[in-house]
């Protein structure tokens, strides 16, 4: 009679290149479809975030590679030591230098997601150097698969040199075939000897670096977001009040003169009103007189009493 092995023991005799990529398929998902990694493959991705980014993943593989020189002879970490081919440090120096000038460790941000992520390297470094193959293996072969497709959006939304400046990071140098040296890579790593119990934490290992990615990825967006609040966004609108206010300020002007107009006019009015009303007076007693002189004429040619009352009553209104 045949004994099957429990589920997890069967899953755990997999490769550790398989069981990793299936215990990261859904949270690296997660971390692809962040809104800062959505723009940034959409082509969306602007010189400022750019440099950000640059910036978090020289603090990230500072603290990483400083791990791996640590652990490169430990028997947990060493099979997969491969420094001339795939450490960034130095690239990413490189890029900082073209970006931000000599002075560049001075001016670059290092938010707080990237120090809790440089922490946690440390501290695997330190404590638990068997689970450092977790960061290598999400760091490292990310760069030579989707790093690559991320590497030409970049040179064309920014516009960067067909010569490879501020694009070091991306260039592998040291690997003519990524391809091949991927399957090396993952063939080293499944040599590692681990038991269930190791096997298992270096996935909740590889899941945590993936969260701690989506973590920088955030708070990326967010220095983005608050770097267009307090400069680009805001400044048009401070643009704009101004306009009004000027605006307002010559619109304030024009109705001063306009008033200033009428009240002239209103006051040359009224200095002229009685000489207006006098002139309208004289000529309507002058054309009454006439008419009542015509009517007294006519009533005289026919004998009758002309109209004393109305005529006195008409010069004297």
């Amino acid at each position: 009679m045949e004994t099957s092995q429990p589920h997890g023991a069967e899953s755990m005799s997999q490769d550790l290149s398989e069981l990793l990529k299936e215990a990261t398929k859904e949270v690296h998902e997660q971390a692809e479809n962040t809104p800062f990694m959505k723009n940034f493959q959409k082509g969306q991705v602007s010189l400022h975030e750019f440099k950000l980014v640059t910036a978090s993943l020289y603090f990230i593989y500072s603290a990483l590679e400083e791990e791996i020189e640590r652990n490169k002879d430990n028997p947990v970490y060493a099979p997969v030591y491969f420094p001339t081919e795939l450490h960034r440090k130095d690239a990413l120096e490189k890029d900082l230098e073209y970006f931000y000038g000599s002075n560049w460790r001075a001016e670059i941000p290092c938010p707080e997601a990237t120090q809790k992520y440089v922490e946690r390297l440390h501290y695997v470094g330190k404590k638990n150097p068997e689970l450092l193959v977790a960061h290598a293996y999400t760091r490292y072969l990310g760069d030579l698969s989707g790093g690559q497709v991320l590497k030409k959006i970049a040179q064309k939304a920014l516009q960067l040199p067909s010569t490879g400046e501020g694009l070091a990071f991306f260039t592998f140098d040291g690997v003519s075939n990524a391809t091949k040296f991927k399957q090396l890579y993952r063939s080293r790593m499944n040599a590692l000897e681990m038991d269930h119990a190791t096997k298992k934490r270096v996935l909740e290992e590889a899941k945590k670096a993936f969260l701690l990615n989506i973590q920088v990825f955030e708070a990326l967006q967010k220095l983005v977001s608050n770097s267009q609040e307090n400069g680009h966004a805001v400044q048009p609108k401070a643009e704009v009040r101004a306009r009004n206010v000027n605006k307002s300020h010559e619109n304030g002007l024009a109705a001063a003169k306009e008033s200033e107009r009428t009240r002239r006019m209103q006051a040359d009015m009224l200095t002229t009103s009685p000489l207006v009303r006098w002139i309208l007076a004289l000529g309507f007693i002058a054309t009454t007189v006439a008419v009542g002189l015509f009517a007294i004429k006519q009533s005289a040619a026919r004998g009758s009493r002309p109209f004393p009352c109305l005529l006195q009553a008409l010069l004297t209104h």
